[in-house]
């Protein structure tokens, strides 16, 4: 039987598999899903995604599903309940970094109608669809990455720098970076 040639990043964990197969390249415009992959790429800064993709569930639970505007008024007892909680990664300049940016995502929201209008704007609504053929190719960053990072810290948010930035804009669709050879790579490019 012939398996379906993918990303080699992903091979040989259920989970990251699963993940690569299902969301890693989807276009998101969903604000909920959209500050979810930005706060779960701020925890992954110095440590791998498998990481943060196993701990994706009780960050869920203690971070109230994502609700940016419940995270908007975490208090210093929240806080440090987050430090006290094993389910996640305890960081806690990644946890106020976390509070601080739900208060920028609000307020990009109240100024362009939603954070999804912001962000699209930066690859003028569709997709930049890469044509790598060895993942050794993929880049970490981009100047794309680097513009989008300066404009997010100018706008208050903490822990976006080019190569976070660059993996949100990867795992939310906003670049499709699966290489051409991986089913993915096509399937993606209906999606958007």
């Amino acid at each position: 039987m012939q398996t379906q040639r993918k990303c080699g990043w992903c091979k040989g964990d259920n989970l990251y598999e699963k993940y690569h197969d299902t969301e890693w390249g989807v276009p998101v415009f969903e604000e909920q899903t959209l500050f979810e992959f930005l706060t779960l790429e701020t925890f992954q800064a110095g440590l791998s995604w498998i990481t943060v993709l196993r701990k994706r569930p009780e960050f869920r639970k203690a971070f109230d599903q994502f609700d940016y505007h419940k995270i908007l008024h975490y208090n210093s007892q929240k806080e440090k309940e987050l430090m006290n909680n094993r389910g996640i990664i305890r960081n806690r300049l990644k946890i106020s970094a976390t509070i601080q940016n739900a208060n920028a995502f609000i307020e990009i929201q109240s100024k362009q109608g939603s954070f999804s209008n912001y962000l699209w704007e930066f690859v003028d609504g569709a997709p930049i669809i890469n044509l790598f053929k060895n993942s050794a190719d993929i880049p970490s960053s981009s100047p794309l990455a680097v513009t989008l990072s300066k404009d997010l810290k100018q706008k208050g948010f903490k822990f976006v720098g080019p190569t976070i930035i660059y993996a949100f804009m990867q795992a939310t669709g906003m670049v499709n970076d699966h290489l051409i050879d991986c089913f993915r790579f096509k399937e993606v490019l209906l999606k958007r």
